[in-house]
């Protein structure tokens, strides 16, 4: 059975994953920056950026390509060890370009977790697309 204090850290560490998604759907770059350690690294198609205020900058700069983004995520399984911790999440994506078309993407992502001052916050993601059309 799980320790009080592991089943608040499932549930800090999958709430940070939907404050995540919902700042995507908003558009909030503050928000959604919020989510990532300082020193966080994002792995994305082959591109590496360092830093939540590159992180920030760099999916701000992408969102300006699209008129519309949605941003559905599932969490799998996370693994807690003190204040680190390992997870899946699957994502399902719809997105419209500026000239209108229509892109749609399944992906998953796989993240380790930093426990700062009580906070849980993505210190790495890992994104893999798993179908795209």
């Amino acid at each position: 059975m799980s320790s009080t204090t592991e089943l608040s850290d499932q549930f800090a560490i999958r709430s940070l994953i939907e404050t995540y998604a919902d700042a995507v759907f908003r558009r909030d770059a503050e928000a959604w920056g919020a989510t990532w350690a300082q020193d966080a690294t994002w792995h994305l198609m082959g591109n590496t950026v360092a830093g939540r205020a590159a992180i920030v900058g760099a999916w701000s700069e992408a969102m300006k390509g699209f008129k519309f983004v949605a941003f559905f995520s599932q969490p799998g399984p996370i693994q807690i060890s003190g204040d680190a911790a390992t997870g899946r999440v699957y994502t399902n994506e719809v997105l419209v370009d500026q000239n209108s078309r229509l892109f749609r993407l399944v992906g998953r992502y796989e993240d380790s977790y930093q426990k700062i001052n009580g906070t849980w916050l993505f210190q790495t993601r890992n994104y893999t697309p798993l179908q795209e059309h």
